[in-house]
């Protein structure tokens, strides 16, 4: 998955439009987004989607995959937030809270009306929080993202190790893929016994195989000059396309209005 995001980075649709513009509107609907009320964070979704699969043309089975992966622990905190329970005596301290419930012995387990207000906060606000992160990773490379945070004054250190994590990222991931598909092959998981002893030896295998893979890489950047700064030569030339321009100046500008308009009609 590791390497289809970044591919998908090197050859969507949006490719040639600056990523100073790319991440300045991603993180503008990622403010925009904390602030909303769920309705409109649901529509800025909507909007980020059609950025994403019909702009970009980034595949619509690659972005669902993604936006699975923060569902997935949404869905695993669902129940800590709406299940609660309270003695048959504390019944009444929990009345107006209770959407439905059911009696256990001496106990009342129920659905709390607020913990179902609770999930449909945190449901829309992670969707499209994730969204709109998802947008600039799957439109701007990895490796432009640093440049720009060089730009801006960020410290030297800071990019370096990001680059460096970038890169053992992928290493781990092929790492891993190669033993698996190794173990596959000589029927490592035929059983629950055989299968916990293969993940052992994976995890064992991929800390000396990382270990090894960064030695490599440590001396071949002492044997080019590393001096604590990597260095990359930029030459793509971008162009500006004011139709994508003033379509997210307008949008922004909109929900802007709107947000505030919201808030301040609660005074």
């Amino acid at each position: 998955m590791h390497h289809e995001i970044d591919s998908l980075a090197y050859t969507n649709r949006l490719r040639y439009l600056p990523p100073e513009h790319k991440i300045l509107f991603g993180m503008t609907l990622f403010c925009l987004s904390w602030a909303a009320p769920s309705l409109i964070q649901l529509l800025i979704t909507v909007w980020i989607t059609i950025w994403i699969i019909i702009y970009a043309q980034i595949p619509a089975s690659v972005y669902l995959k993604l936006l699975a992966i923060p569902l997935g622990f949404w869905l695993t905190s669902v129940p800590a937030l709406v299940l609660a329970g309270v003695g048959l005596s504390d019944m009444q301290l929990v009345q107006s809270d209770i959407f439905w419930g059911v009696t256990l012995g001496n106990l009342f387990i129920y659905i709390s009306q607020q913990g179902l207000q609770q999930i449909t906060v945190l449901f829309t606000r992670s969707l499209v929080l994730t969204a709109c992160m998802y947008f600039i990773l799957l439109t701007v490379p990895f490796v432009e993202i640093v440049r720009i945070l060089k730009n801006i004054g960020c410290p030297s250190l800071i990019t370096e190790l990001l680059t460096l994590m970038y890169r053992f990222i992928f290493l781990l991931t092929e790492t891993a893929s190669e033993l698996l598909t190794a173990q596959q092959a000589r029927i490592g998981y035929c059983n629950w016994k055989t299968g916990i002893r293969s993940i052992g030896i994976v995890v064992s295998q991929m800390l000396r195989r990382t270990l090894e893979n960064y030695r490599q890489i440590s001396l071949g950047l002492t044997s080019r000059g590393f001096t604590g700064e990597l260095k990359v030569w930029y030459i793509r030339r971008y162009k500006p396309d004011f139709r994508y321009i003033i379509e997210a100046i307008f949008g922004c500008t909109l929900l802007f209005v709107n947000i505030g308009w919201h808030y301040v009609s609660r005074i």
